[in-house]
């Protein structure tokens, strides 16, 4: 397989997401291979949760695109499905030694929200979530630390905290997108503690149309405040990354501890409506960036 020139990029699509991608911050020399993974994941996901296709035929494609990966990462040459996704990510597998593990890794979260979805088990409780977060989401921190030639124990837990507070924040956030879909995060110990099953949010759909519960909006209060404990828990990364990747990082913790506050304000109802971030926020993200301290998490 030639390696000659970096194949050109397609323009990822327009989803809402969390984390970077390839942004103004991000140096030049990464943003190839940082946009590469971004049409890696966001196929996969999409194979995973958008269409008609029945569970069975989008675990078949998945696994497909697991063989594809497999192939580039070898230095062979894939299936001609994908040449979007797998054209500019063996460019980059081989230009910057990107690890096959957590790529498959994403692939494999991917397979189980299928699963989960199917069979509505949903997750017993939070060690099972954030076993789902390692490999949903941690995947994407760890890539990109690769990339900046960050690789110490250290760093590594932070953006896994980083990583996995994101994924947790964005389960909070789009509980009446989820929940209609048959998407399941809420954990069921967490569940249990506050008086509640999954068939409990089944009396109060459509989503927003009557008020949830007290004990409904209490949960989601203390998955909130589970999630801004694991983000403070991370924040110190920010001042251990050089230069730009430092900057961008500080507006992804902020992003994220934005939302949380956006819950808040809703009264932690974000049954009925999804709280997001938009340009008008950016002022306020920029200063809250600006006065990170060493000694603060906040």
């Amino acid at each position: 397989m030639s390696t000659s020139a970096p194949p050109v990029v397609a323009a990822p699509p327009t989803h809402y997401e969390n984390f970077p991608v390839a942004s103004w911050l991000c140096p030049p020399r990464l943003r190839p291979p940082i946009a590469a993974i971004y049409v890696f994941a966001r196929t996969a996901d999409d194979i995973a949760d958008e269409g008609d296709a029945g569970p069975a035929q989008r675990l078949d494609e998945l696994r497909a695109f697991r063989t594809d990966l497999a192939a580039v990462a070898r230095g062979m040459a894939p299936s001609p499905r994908w040449p979007q996704v797998f054209g500019p990510l063996a460019h980059a597998m081989q230009a910057f030694a990107l690890p096959e593990q957590l790529l498959a890794d994403l692939l494999s979260a991917f397979m189980q929200d299928i699963e989960k979805t199917r069979d509505r088990a949903g997750y017993a409780n939070r060690v099972e979530l954030l076993d789902y977060c390692r490999r949903s989401a941690n995947p994407v921190g760890r890539l990109l630390l690769h990339l900046y030639g960050v690789n110490d124990e250290r760093a590594l837990r932070q953006s896994d905290a980083i990583c996995s507070a994101l994924q947790l924040i964005n389960f909070w956030q789009d509980l009446s997108v989820d929940l209609p879909r048959g998407r399941y995060y809420l954990p069921r110990d967490d569940c249990a503690e506050h008086g509640l099953t999954a068939s409990s949010f089944e009396t109060f759909r459509p989503l927003g149309a009557t008020p949830a519960p007290a004990k409904a909006i209490a949960l989601v209060a203390s998955l909130v405040k589970w999630s801004r404990e694991l983000m403070n828990e991370g924040a110190p990364l920010v001042h251990a990354l050089p230069g730009r990747a430092g900057w961008e990082l500080r507006f992804v913790v902020q992003g994220g501890r934005r939302i949380l506050d956006k819950i808040e304000a809703l009264g932690c109802d974000t049954f009925a409506a999804r709280p997001t971030v938009g340009k008008a926020d950016a002022p306020v993200l920029a200063w809250r960036a600006l006065r990170m301290r060493r000694q603060s998490p906040a």
